[in-house]
């Protein structure tokens, strides 16, 4: 403790010496002196260590904060400006012309905007306020949140492709000329003291950042006197989970939970955190602690003991760069002078600027410190332009990276992170790759990186340790610097930019050439293969190149002489991976169809075969660039045609496609799941542009090169099918005596005949046929919405994306589908328009196989609707480009048709598994594809020339020596009424059709027509002959259900001429209609009876705050809440709820302790939550799932009113019930049976548990309030719920709820019977007492504090026990119960009255008032205001007044009439059925029409409480229509807890509108001794333990009840094409859809989320699994 009392000292002595400090003349003494950098130092080792790291307990950042202005940074802002410093920095600023560039350091999750049409790349984004100043926030743009660090590109003219500058950095005509050099424009005094300042502070910084001397200092900083005071600093890494660091804290330093967390949350966010002072053995213990805990698993937690007066240093090394970011940000003089005092070389040569040490040590800092610099960087040099470029330079890119890969940080912290604000600068980008190679440079680091390679030199990464994927992954960061190089293609080219991109583009191929054939896959045969291989790796290359290689192909389509060196190029790399091939592969010869082609034996299905490459694919795409560029037409003799070899540049490609057919066929099954992953990803969109597509190019490729029929000889070869088709007779099938060989079989023919259709066909790419990008993403969507309708984001999805992001998708769309937005639920939909399904292809080249079923499923759907046949001709190809030419010659080639010929002839016969339909479907494709091809070569030919295609009259004559069977065009015209052939029936007419167009044909189609007809008539008219008989046999039936439904309309309408009354002595009782209802769970039927055995309702409690007006009000301390007066503002209720399901008591007695049972089994073996608390009396309704925790008694009203009349009661007079209380012992007997009464008493817990949040206890006198309270506020929730929605009071209920309603009110009634008399008489006595004052009662609530519906629905509850007591009949109860409505009714008047403001009134006087009216109402007011002393201001005119009780009473009149409807079970009025009218109400409720007729009592009223009637309904809160205004709200929204830090996950409340700070540590708080996170603390004091929340970053609402429940629920904002964005991934605008808003908003306000909640759970496993409590 010694060291602690040494340091309460000095701070004293600093007070009086701060006093007499004076900055300015410190500021003169170093002008004076000679050496300035002595005089600072010596300053700062004085004081430093005094003002900084003081250590004891709370360090002081407030003092320490003044200190350090006021002694350290004012003496040099002193020096530096050589006058006061604000008036100083002022003047600068003044005269400063800044650059155009915004430079906006974005903080973390603030909202960032790119441009889709004008940005460069997806990396130039806009800070709000630049973005809404733009032109660019019409246009297509993407919205995002930023994750810190990187700034604001407005004003960079490189950075846009138009609309450079929002209105605010508009440059203007003073702003000075980008070249001029801004010192000039300084005086230079300032220029020199300035130089001399920044250098002296920028290396002490430097040099305090790069010290690794525990405690020593830098020469000249040596404190005067030195304490033996230590730190144990404790460091981040990224290996190490929260848990363990505070895990290990708690035993090294013996802190609390609380300190631990508060110590682990600062190391995250800052890097480092001292966790002990004191002397050098007191830390150095603490360290060994914390070493040996957490060196077992991994490498320790990093931990050193360091002086005091280092750390403090250290500290004010920070605050001094900050200081300098500071000071630059005021002229941009002073930034440059930073900029060449930073980069300036020092004595020490190569790598020694200020800048070069900080970048070279940034692996060895910690975060805080990184951050700190990173940002000086950034507002210095990354905005000066001409520093940049030098910058550029000096960033040593391959040791920075190296260091990197060793560090553990992640890529944001690392400086390597600049390189994404350097390389995306295409000036900058060219110039470092013109004059530091840099494209070279980095594939060559990446390439070193990766070490492991096979005998051939490839890439292997099977056998991996952790270690060395980990550094894989930090690697990947190159490529990804590759292409922020590669992004922009040049417009001209430099003679230096051809050589150094050529020579990237060696480099390039080398890596390529390490990827060619990695990972090769050999078949297992016999036994299944043992250990999954490691493919993953390789894909994960493969798909991170994917964009590099597209962007190389675009460079080099932007020039030619590059393209021809680059074909050469990688032409020779290609055959040097031919050379590399082994050579034992001996030579074969084929012969079919009079044709003879040499190969070499080779097998996929035995020999090494790898779907990895590269080269192959990066040859066939510069293929493709020539033909597109026509440089292949214009110069062949500059291209080596000549040197390819056609069987070479195929076999490769063509093994991987037969790889993935045999798989296919399931000759690979014993591979395991790997193989089927690579076939997967091989064919996926992510890859598929750089694989599958570019294999497809160079079959055709191959095919346009050399004899077709050779061409189909060695894919049959390879397919391994050559015997099947070239066996002697040929026609009468191969037959395998193995079915499933030969089943395999059939397969590959199947796979080979669409390999073919695929080579002819697709021609969708510019290139290959003569088509533009544009009709190749239309021919993808085509395809896509020939599936089924989709949303915006699965197209998206299901097209390629380029290096910047885009698909092409937007221009498309609009011409090929139509838009349908979504409803409530669901998304919008894009529909192909109906045009476009001549443009399908069944066989489309990027169908998976389910994909091509569905397709073809819609699109025979779809003609069958619109009466056409069924068949799918393939649609019309476009023309192919010369290059490709030849490709058509394929479809005439004598091998196809012997192939084509052998499959139609098998077909003549039913299959016995010797072939199939498919296989058949394929040929009819390439035979139609085969004549369209014809028929567009007759159409487009000028007559005289020589039609090089005549595919007619080859296949008209028959077949050569080896097949001596009928033409194909004889053998499809036999094909054609074959029965089995049905499904193929349209197809081989439409072939036959296009064959011979001829008149035949017409008159043939009409007299088809015309039978069709003919058959259509007959089949009707048997139908309508049918439908007669069986009228006639079932008549007595048909007769019966239409004398009942006339028999059921009249009566209701007698019914309206009486006028309904539900309450007082004129009621109509209800029909005593004896009510059955059948049990869910026993299905017996039975009758609802006092005395039978209990039936009843499921049904959930809860406690509620919807109707809240006080959200701030304390929860009652439930020990000692009297519930008795519920106030105003309706803080708490508790709401019941039921499905309407029925059971009997016991069956469901049954089934809950059937759910305990199985719940305590469960949680011996699996410890979770389920989506119901059992020990809370949770269960799930047995037929609807919905979440119950009670049960409602189900009673009959009519029955208790006999009982009533037996049982007898006084009509009493107030006095004399009070006077002779104690002398009444009639002690009415209960009219329930027990199983009834037991029931009564479960809900009356229920009700009581929930509503105070305690024990059961059956003897506590609050247990029928509660009960009777639930009741009121069920209905007063109701009632706002369908005056919100304009429903009518009456009839518009569900069932489900009209049900609850109805039990709920007759429990109500009858729960006092399982009450103790006297506790309800003594609630009566007070009740009533609220409203006719009573000397005897004490403590009665104010008028204007008594929710006077719950006043009225308490009294005539509680009434029913005190009337129990006499003899009399029914009518008493009634009248009593009107006598009580009008005694509450007036009540409530006169809280009106008293709370009206009539200036609110709209002033429009309509005649709905009379005299009569308005009169009285004058009368009763002046009455109050005699009463209250004028408390009440002067009121003008009485139907303002009448309006304004009007307006207010409604509410409280509705309630009451759906009470008594429920109570007394009186008919529905009819005249409420429909909108609800003010005279019917009042009516029903037997009352007059002018209120104020009710006889008035005047009472003493205390002053006013004001509440104002009607209250308003509660909403939820009102939300911004475009989201990113959330998003900024949240962004700078910090956690309240960790002093101004950002909060990562902010969170609104959607019911009070509070942000808070969910998910994090820092805003942990204890409820009911369980740490909770923000949001579900904040349930208990806003929702009762209910919320809604809006998760802001994530775009997604949050539902929370209770610690252990929750879900997540679509947001209510979407996007232009009606999907929601959950987690923010697309980064289209959102907009608000305020009927989804409003459908939460029900959700709420019916008390369903509970219920939503439930079921989500209950569908979703997962959720459950969640610690819901920690948000």
């Amino acid at each position: 403790m010694a060291a602690v009392e040494a340091d309460r000292d000095p701070s004293s002595v600093l007070c009086s010496e701060f006093l007499n400090f004076s900055a300015r003349g410190t500021a003169s003494q170093w002008l004076a002196a000679a050496d300035l950098q002595q005089e600072v130092y010596r300053h700062l080792a004085m004081y430093v260590p005094r003002i900084l790291c003081l250590g004891g307990g709370g360090r002081e950042e407030q003092r320490e904060e003044l200190a350090c202005q006021l002694l350290l940074l004012a003496p040099l802002e002193w020096l530096l400006l050589g006058k006061e410093p604000a008036a100083g920095l002022a003047q600068l600023q003044e005269n400063n012309q800044p650059s155009p560039l915004c430079g906006h350091v974005f903080k973390v999750g603030e909202p960032t905007y790119s441009c889709r049409e004008c940005a460069a790349d997806p990396t130039c984004v806009l800070c709000m306020q630049c973005f809404l100043g733009s032109v660019h926030k019409n246009h297509r743009y993407r919205m995002t949140t930023s994750g810190g660090g990187g700034f604001c590109d407005c004003g960079d003219a490189e950075a846009w492709k138009r609309g450079p500058y929002c209105q605010k950095h508009t440059p203007t005509d003073n702003s000075r000329d980008t070249d001029e050099d801004p010192v000039l424009l300084l005086p230079a005094d300032l220029v020199d003291r300035c130089y001399s300042i920044f250098s002296i502070i920028l290396k002490y910084a430097v040099d305090l950042l790069t010290w690794e001397q525990e405690d020593q200092l830098p020469a000249g900083l040596e404190p005067p006197e030195r304490g033996d005071t230590y730190y144990c600093m404790l460091f981040n890494d990224e290996v190490h989970t929260y848990e363990q660091v505070i895990y290990t804290l708690q035993k090294a330093v013996n802190c609390s939970q609380k300190e631990a967390v508060n110590f682990a949350t600062t190391v995250d966010r800052d890097g480092r955190k001292s966790v002990r002072y004191g002397d050098f053995q007191f830390c150095e213990q603490a360290k060994s602690v914390i070493v040996r805990n957490t060196s077992r698993q991994s490498k320790p937690l990093r931990v050193q003991v360091m002086h005091s007066s280092v750390v403090a240093h250290q500290c004010f090394a920070l605050k001094a760069l900050s200081w300098l970011g500071h000071i630059i940000q005021y002229s941009d003089g002073l930034r440059r002078i930073l900029c060449q005092v930073g980069l300036q070389k020092s004595s020490e040569g190569e790598n020694s600027s200020l800048v070069d040490r900080l970048m070279l040590n940034d692996s060895k800092m910690w975060k805080g410190a990184r951050n700190i610099y990173h940002q000086l960087l950034m507002n210095s040099l990354l905005m000066d332009l001409k520093y940049k470029k030098i910058f550029a330079i000096q960033f040593s890119y391959e040791r920075l990276q190296s260091d990197y890969v060793k560090d553990d940080h992640d890529r944001e912290f690392s400086i390597t992170d600049l390189s994404v604000q350097i390389f995306t600068v295409p000036s900058l980008a060219r110039m470092l790759m013109v004059e530091e190679n840099l494209m070279t440079t980095i594939i060559r680091t990446f390439v070193d990186h990766l070490r492991h390679r096979d005998l051939q030199g490839r890439f292997q990464f099977d056998r991996y340790t952790a270690q060395q994927a980990f550094k894989f992954g930090r690697v990947q960061s190159l490529i990804g610097d590759l292409k922020y190089v590669l992004i922009s293609c040049p417009s001209e080219w430099s003679d230096q930019l051809r050589l150094k991109f050529l020579e990237g583009l060696d480099a390039f191929l080398e890596l390529l050439k390490c990827m060619q054939g990695m990972d090769p896959v050999v078949r297992q045969v016999g036994q299944h293969i043992e250990m999954e291989p490691e493919w993953e790796a390789a894909f994960t290359l493969q798909m991170k190149l994917t964009h590099i290689i597209s962007m190389i192909q675009e460079w080099c389509s932007t020039d030619e002489r590059v393209l021809i060196e680059a074909y050469k190029k990688c032409l020779s790399a290609l055959s040097h991976c031919h050379n590399s091939l082994p050579d034992g592969e001996q030579p074969i010869s084929l012969s079919l169809a009079g044709h003879c082609v040499e190969t070499y034996r080779y097998q996929v299905s035995q020999d090494k075969v790898s779907i990895h490459l590269p080269v192959c694919r990066l040859l066939a795409g510069l293929h493709v660039l020539l033909s597109r560029t026509e440089v292949a037409s214009r110069s062949p003799e500059q291209l080596p045609l000549g040197e390819l070899s056609p069987p070479l540049l195929i076999e490769l490609p063509l093994r991987c496609l037969v790889l993935c057919a045999q798989v296919h066929a399931g000759m690979w099954r014993r591979n395991g799941f790997s193989l089927i992953n690579q076939i997967y990803y091989y064919h996926n969109v992510k890859c598929r542009v750089e694989m599958f597509d570019k294999d497809i190019i160079m079959l055709q490729a191959g095919a346009s090169m050399m004899d077709p029929n050779h061409f189909l000889m060695i894919v049959l070869s390879r397919f391994e099918l050559f015997h099947i088709f070239s066996s002697g007779d040929v026609r009468k099938r191969y037959r395998e005596a193995n079915k499933d060989v030969a089943q395999q079989n059939n397969t590959l023919i199947e796979e080979m005949l669409h390999l073919i259709i695929m080579v002819i066909g697709e021609r969708y790419i510019a290139g290959v046929g003569q088509v533009e990008p544009f009709d190749e993403v239309r021919r993808e969507i085509i395809h896509q919405l020939s599936i089924r309708p989709m949303a915006h984001s699965e197209l998206v999805k299901a097209l390629p994306e380029n290096g910047n992001k885009e698909t092409g998708l937007e221009r498309v769309i609009d011409s090929v589908a139509l838009f349908k937005k979504p409803g409530v639920t669901g998304r919008g939909l894009y529909e192909l328009r109906p045009d476009w399904n001549r443009n399908f292809n069944l066989y489309f080249y990027h169908y998976s196989r389910a994909d091509q079923s569905k397709a073809e499923e819609a699109q025979r759907k779809l003609r069958r609707q619109n009466g056409e046949d069924t068949a799918l001709p393939p649609p019309l190809p476009p023309p192919l480009c010369p290059l490709f030419g030849s490709l058509v010659n394929l479809l005439q080639c004598d091998v196809l048709l012997a192939i084509e010929g052998a499959v139609l002839q098998w077909a003549v016969e039913p299959s016995g598994g010797g072939w199939t339909e498919s296989m058949l479907q394929r040929v009819l494709h390439l035979v139609g594809m085969a004549l369209l091809e014809e028929q567009q070569q007759l159409e487009n030919s000028n007559g005289d020339d020589d039609v090089t295609f005549n595919y007619t009259c080859k296949i008209t004559r028959p077949g050569e020596a080896p097949s001596p069977s009928g033409s194909v065009l004889a053998l499809l015209e036999s094909l054609q009424n074959a029965p089995h052939l049905e499904v193929h029936k349209d197809m081989i007419t439409w072939i036959l059709k296009v064959n011979m167009v001829r008149d035949k044909d017409k008159a043939e189609r009409k007299r088809k027509a015309e039978m069709a007809r003919l058959r259509r008539e007959k089949i009707m008219a048997q139908m309508s002959e049918m439908q007669k008989h069986f009228i006639n046999e079932n008549k007595e039936l048909f007769q019966q259900s239409l004398e009942e439904l006339e028999a059921s309309t009249p009566p209701s309408l007698e019914l309206t001429c009486v006028s309904q009354v539900c309450v007082g002595p004129r009621r109509v009782g209800g029909a005593e209609q004896r009510q059955l209802v059948t049990c869910i769970l026993c299905q017996e039927e039975q009758e609802v009876r006092g005395h039978g055995r209990a039936m009843v309702l499921a049904a959930f409690v809860q406690r509620s705050t919807v109707l809240s007006k006080n959200r701030h009000h304390n929860l009652p301390d439930p020990e000692h809440h009297d519930p008795v007066f519920m106030h105003p503002d309706l803080s708490l209720g508790i709401h019941t709820a039921s499905c309407g399901h029925i059971m009997h008591a016991t069956c469901w007695q049954r089934y809950f302790e059937a759910v305990q049972l199985k719940e305590q089994r469960r949680q011996q073996r699996l410890r979770g939550h389920t989506s119901y608390d059992v020990e809370n009396g949770e269960f799930l309704c047995p037929l609807c799932e919905c979440l119950r925790n009670t049960v409602i008694p189900l009673l009959l009203e009519a029955w208790l009113k006999t009982t009533n009349q037996q049982i007898a009661a006084l009509h009493f007079s107030h006095r004399k019930q009070s006077d002779g209380h104690c002398d009444v012992t009639v002690f009415p007997r209960n009219p329930f049976s027990s199983s009834i009464s037991e029931m009564i008493t479960t809900f009356s817990m229920s009700a009581y548990k929930v509503g105070l949040k305690v024990n059961p206890n059956e003897q506590d006198h609050r247990v029928p309030v509660l009960s009777w309270s639930t009741c009121a506020y069920t209905i007063q929730s109701i009632e706002r719920l369908l005056m919100d929605e304009d429903k009518p009071l009456f009839g518009s209920l569900p069932c489900r709820q009209d049900d609850c309603l109805s039990s709920l009110t007759r429990f109500s009634s009858a729960c006092w019977t399982a009450a103790p008399l006297k506790t309800v008489h003594t609630h009566f006595i007070r009740l009533f007492a609220a409203l006719i004052p009573d000397s005897q009662v004490q403590n009665t609530p104010c008028v204007l504090d008594i929710d006077m519906f719950h006043l009225l629905v308490y009294t005539v509850l509680s009434y029913s026990s005190v009337h129990s007591l006499d003899q009399s009949g029914r009518s008493v109860v009634d009248s009593a119960h009107l006598h009580l409505l009008h005694l509450v009714t007036v009540a409530h008047l006169v809280q009106i009255l008293l709370t009206s403001n009539t200036e609110e009134v709209s002033m429009d006087q309509d005649n709905e008032g009379s005299e009569e009216e308005e009169a009285a109402i004058c009368q009763l007011y002046s009455t109050l205001r005699k009463h209250l002393d004028s408390v009440l201001p002067k009121v003008s005119s009485g139907w303002q007044l009448w309006r304004c009780v009007k307006t207010g009473v409604l509410p409280f009149l509705r309630a009451a009439a759906l009470f008594f409807h429920y109570l007394n079970s009186t008919a529905l009025p009819a005249d409420l059925l429909g909108p609800g009218q003010w005279e019917a109400l009042c009516s029903y409720l037997s009352l007059p029409p002018n209120l104020l007729q009710l006889h008035h009592s005047h009472r003493t009223l205390l002053e006013p409480l004001i509440h104002r009637f009607p209250r308003e309904s509660n909403r939820l809160i009102e939300l911004p229509e475009d989201y990113s205004v959330l998003i900024n709200q949240a962004s700078s929204f910090t956690c309240p807890r960790s002093g101004g830090d950002k909060s990562r996950a902010p969170t609104l409340c959607l019911v009070c509108g509070s942000m808070l700070c969910s998910q994090s540590y820092c805003c942990q708080t204890e409820v009911d001794g369980e740490d909770v996170g923000a949001c579900t603390a904040h349930t208990f004091t806003c929702g009762a333990g209910l919320g809604l929340f809006l998760r802001v970053r994530e775009s997604q609402v949050l539902f929370l009840a209770g610690k252990t429940k929750g879900c997540f629920y679509p947001p209510p904002y979407l996007d232009d094409y009606g999907e929601t964005d959950q987690g923010l991934k697309r980064g289209n605008p959102l907009h608000l859809c305020s009927e989804r808003y409003r459908k939460i908003e029900r959700l709420w306000r019916q008390h369903s989320i509970a219920e939503v909640i439930g079921h989500a759970q209950e569908a979703n496993q997962t959720l459950v699994a969640i610690d819901w409590q920690h948000l």
